[in-house]
C-alpha cells in the first residue's frame, strides 16, 4: 500500500533544510511511490492543519535555497501558547495526523525538536527526525546539516576582521553562535586564525586572556582576534551557575525550584555579555577593543556543498527507513552513511566539545589561548 508522509521543520532555520526536504520528497515520491504532505510553520502548522502539497514541482529548484519553504516555529506540542495559556495540544495534533492518514511524521530539527517529536511518539504517532542545527550539538550523530555552512560564514567573517584589527591595532571580539556547545566558535577560530577562542566547555579567566594579548603585543603583534561562543563563561560565572543548578536539584518544592531557576536565568543573562568582555580586555591591555556579533548571518544564505550532500543523503535514508517501516528514530550521520538511532537515546543529551578533542589539541599546539592557561 502507498504510504503517506507528513513533514515539518521546527526550531531555528538552518542551511540545508530545503535540501533535506527535497531528499526525503524525491526519494519518497520517485523511488518508493509514497505521498508527501508538508505542514507549515512547524508543530503549530500541524495543530492548525495548514498544509502544502509537496509534489515534484514544489521540490524543484530548492536544493540551493536557504531557510525552509515550509516555514518554522519554536512551538512545543506539550506546551503551546493558546489564548494566553500554555496548553498540551498533542491530542489535537494526533487528530490532524490521523485525518491525513499519515503513516509517519518527519520532523527536521535539533535537540529540542527531537524531544518534542518523542512526546508525539508517546501519544501513539510514528515519527522520524533529521538532525539540523548550526551548533552541531545534537547527540548521537557525527554532524548536523547547517553546521558546515555556518562554519564557513563565521570563518570568512574572522578572515575579513583581521585587516581591520591589524590596521587599527585593535582587539576584535567576535561573538559566534553556540549557547551550550563551542563547535562553531572553535572550528571557525582555528580555521580563521583567531588568537583567543572562548567556548562554553572551558570556563575562562579574563586575566589569562588579557596576558595572552599583552604577550602578543610585546612580540610586536599589536592586534588580536578573540572568537567567543555566545555561551562562553568566566570561571566565576561558571561556578555561580553550578551552585544555582545544585540548588535547583536539591529544591523540595516547586516555589523554591522556580526561584532557583530564575536565579540561574539571571546569572546566564549577565554572563553572556560579549560587550562586557570587550571592555574588560580594553581596560586590562590598554588596546582599543571592538565587538562584532555575527548573529543570524551565520544561519542564512545558500547551503554549502557539504551541507547539501549531507542533507540529501540523510533525507534519502529517511525515505528508505520509512519504506522499511522503521519509526521512532533519528536519522544520524555515521561516516559516509546513515544510521537509525532510537530517539530515546537522543533526547535529553547534548554533544559538546570534549576537552581532549583533536580540535582542542590543535588549537593549543598553535598557541591559541583558550582562556584557561597561557600556551
Amino acid at each position: 500500500m502507498t504510504k503517506t508522509i507528513g513533514i515539518l521543520t521546527a526550531g531555528g532555520d538552518s542551511p540545508g533544510l530545503n535540501a533535506a526536504i527535497r531528499g526525503v520528497g524525491k526519494a519518497a515520491l520517485g523511488t518508493y511511490n509514497m505521498h508527501l504532505v508538508g505542514f507549515r510553520d512547524g508543530f503549530r502548522g500541524l495543530l492548525q492543519d495548514r498544509t502544502i502539497s509537496l509534489s515534484g514541482g514544489e521540490l524543484s529548484g530548492i536544493l540551493t535555497v536557504g531557510g525552509t519553504i515550509l516555514g518554522t516555529s519554536r512551538d512545543k506540542p506539550s506546551s503551546m501558547p493558546i489564548g494566553g495559556q500554555q496548553m498540551d495540544m498533542r491530542n489535537a495534533m494526533a487528530e490532524v495526523y490521523h485525518k491525513h492518514h499519515l503513516d509517519v511524521l518527519v520532523c527536521l530539527g535539533g535537540g529540542g525538536t527531537a524531544k518534542n517529536a518523542y512526546s508525539l511518539i508517546e501519544n501513539g504517532l510514528n515519527v522520524i527526525t533529521l538532525p539540523k542545527t548550526i551548533d552541531n550539538d545534537v547527540a548521537m550523530t557525527d554532524v548536523t546539516f547547517g553546521f558546515d555552512t555556518a562554519l564557513g560564514i563565521a570563518t570568512e567573517a574572522i578572515d575579513r576582521l583581521h585587516s581591520t584589527a591589524h590596521s587599527h591595532h585593535r582587539i576584535i571580539v567576535v561573538e559566534i553562535m553556540g549557547h551550550n556547545a563551542g563547535w562553531l566558535a572553535l572550528g571557525a577560530g582555528v580555521s580563521g586564525g583567531a588568537d583567543v577562542i572562548l567556548i562554553p566547555e572551558i570556563p575562562y579567566d579574563v586575566e589569562i586572556v588579557a596576558e595572552a594579548i599583552r604577550r602578543r603585543s610585546r612580540r610586536g603583534s599589536r592586534f588580536s582576534i578573540v572568537a567567543v561562543s555566545e555561551g562562553a563563561l568566566s570561571i566565576n560565572d561558571a561556578q555561580l551557575q553550578a551552585e544555582a543548578r545544585e540548588v535547583i536539584e536539591a529544591a523540595d518544592d516547586k516555589k523554591e525550584r522556580k526561584k532557583a531557576k530564575a536565579r540561574l536565568a539571571e546569572i546566564q543573562t549577565g554572563a553572556s555579555n560579549t560587550l562586557q568582555l570587550s571592555q574588560q580586555l580594553e581596560g586590562l591591555t590598554g588596546l582599543e577593543s571592538r565587538v562584532t556579533i555575527l548573529g543570524h548571518l551565520q544561519r542564512g544564505g545558500t547551503p554549502s556543498a557539504a551541507d547539501r550532500l549531507l542533507a540529501t543523503r540523510l533525507g534519502t535514508a529517511c525515505a528508505r527507513f520509512i519504506h522499511e517501516g522503521t519509526y521512532g528514530v533519528m536519522v544520524a550521520a555515521r561516516g559516509d552513511g546513515a544510521e537509525a538511532v532510537p530517539l530515546e537515546k537522543v533526547i535529553g543529551k547534548r554533544k559538546v566539545v570534549p576537552l581532549d578533542h583533536p580540535w582542542i589539541h590543535s588549537a593549543r599546539d598553535i598557541q591559541v589561548c583558550l582562556g584557561d592557561r597561557l600556551e
